[in-house]
């Protein structure tokens, strides 16, 4: 069963009250509560409604002797009398030897036993700087579980980026339970990363993890959304590019089979994202003249090679190049107009202010008629990104929003780029540049927002 590690109870009175209601919410997941090696802390955990305590105790040398201040034979007394008290109340207990990778192998399996007789239910494998090596971990994990009888578990730090690696090195030598989180947040550089690890075990050791991989991606935006941490492009499974295809030999290949630059056994559906088609210096004919197909924009050859050229250009310039920019030079290679906007902007106002909330009105003409809209937000930015949504003819959803400084200086060029995605799941991207960046905001949405309703027509 999966079990969700909700707090550290202990460490304040707000904590314990939001792990109590997290316990009450009927999840159908254990509920976890952290403990230290103390009575009151188990006490608290109790408190809190949680099904299963999670005991720690620093067991290395170094961290008995600067933290804790105490030597193997108490460090074995105390675990052997938390434990105990815990079981008596709780019917899961999870027992941690804080540092267990640092730790001589003779004295941590000693700790694991005297646990286990206890009343501990699992045991954890803390590799708590992340100093452990794959090939080290499985070795680890074998030992302990050829001299301990009872369910290991593992929890992985990324110090030195081996988290992920480290944690399956640990399924494969036998570890039953891993502990991830969302997007690797954690201490430092974080811990094993959730997506990873559980496509890792889904799709190349065929394991059933239990979890509904096509919500990742989501998850991972909804936790980076809150946490105030952004998702790296190149972040593996969830991030933007990680079905992003700029070269031209790649899109070429994807094009005609989508296993040539991808791993097959791990597809974008899988994991609730979608493939993608990016315009780089790299960009080949084949890319673009399929971005222009799907929204029926349908160049000769001449102008195809003209259009490439154009990107590659733009590109090299050190500009991201988005779909609008594509389709602007599409339009001007080929001399068209192109499909008319869904949008065209006659005013836009806002009010702000310390004593003032927020707000945006806006005049626009929306597919040919005269349209006016008002709506508040959390700073100006929001407030006019809601007032436009407040217009928009085609369902979409933003995905990402980004500013940039061009120029430096309190009258810094800024560059806003978005990505929207429409009710078919396709994704577009639009830019707009200015020293207003309310304004440069404003209008890059519009212009996504245009794009979506090209592709529509």
């Amino acid at each position: 069963m999966h079990t969700i590690e909700a707090g550290f109870p202990a460490s304040s009175p707000a904590e314990a009250a939001s792990i109590k209601q997290i316990a009450s919410e009927g999840l159908q997941a254990l509920i976890c509560g952290l403990s230290r090696s103390l009575k009151s802390d188990v006490d608290r955990c109790l408190d809190s409604n949680v099904d299963m305590i999670h005991i720690f105790i620093p067991t290395s040398e170094i961290q008995r002797t600067y933290t804790i201040r105490k030597s193997h034979s108490e460090v074995l007394e105390i675990t052997g009398e938390i434990i105990s008290y815990a079981k008596d109340h709780c019917r899961e207990v999870m027992f941690s030897a804080m540092d267990a990778t640092r730790t001589e192998p003779d004295k941590l399996i000693e700790v694991y036993q005297t646990a286990v007789n206890a009343g501990a239910t699992v045991i954890n494998v803390p590799d708590t700087v992340g100093i452990m090596p794959p090939s080290g971990m499985k070795d680890l994990i074998s030992r302990i579980r050829q001299e301990v009888n009872c369910p290991i578990d593992v929890h992985c730090h990324n110090d030195f980026g081996l988290a992920v690696a480290g944690t399956i090195s640990a399924v494969e030598a036998g570890a039953s339970q891993v502990q991830v989180t969302v997007n690797g947040i954690g201490e430092r550089a974080g811990n094993a990363d959730l997506a990873q690890t559980t496509m890792i075990l889904e799709s190349i050791y065929g394991i059933d993890t239990g979890i509904t991989t096509e919500k990742l991606v989501e998850t991972s935006h909804i936790v980076s959304h809150h946490s105030g941490i952004p998702i790296p492009d190149i972040q593996p499974v969830v991030g933007d590019n990680a079905f992003a295809h700029e070269s031209g030999i790649h899109s070429q290949g994807v094009l005609a089979n989508s296993s040539t630059f991808e791993p097959g056994i791990m597809t974008p559906e899988m994991v609730g994202q979608r493939r993608r088609l990016k315009l780089g210096k790299h960009v080949g004919r084949h890319a673009i003249r399929q971005m222009l197909t799907e929204v029926k924009i349908e160049p000769d050859d001449d102008a195809l090679d003209e259009i490439v050229k154009k990107v590659k250009q733009l590109s090299s310039q050190g500009k991201q190049v988005t779909d609008n920019d594509l389709y602007q030079i599409a339009d001007s290679v080929m001399g068209t107009i192109g499909i008319d906007k869904a949008i065209m902007l006659s005013d836009i106002t806002i009010i702000t202010g310390n004593n003032a909330i927020p707000t945006a009105s806006i005049r626009a003409e929306v597919c040919g008629s005269a349209k006016t809209f008002c709506s508040t937000g959390n700073g100006p930015i929001d407030a006019a990104m809601k007032t436009i949504m407040g217009i928009v003819p085609d369902k979409i959803v933003l995905k990402k929003f980004n500013i940039a400084s061009i120029s430096g200086g309190t009258d810094a060029i800024g560059n806003v780029t978005i990505t929207v995605q429409d009710e078919h799941g396709r994704i577009f991207d639009a830019s707009s540049s200015g020293g207003d960046v309310v304004l440069a905001s404003a209008e890059a949405l519009i212009n996504a927002i245009n794009l979506v309703h090209r592709a529509n027509q």
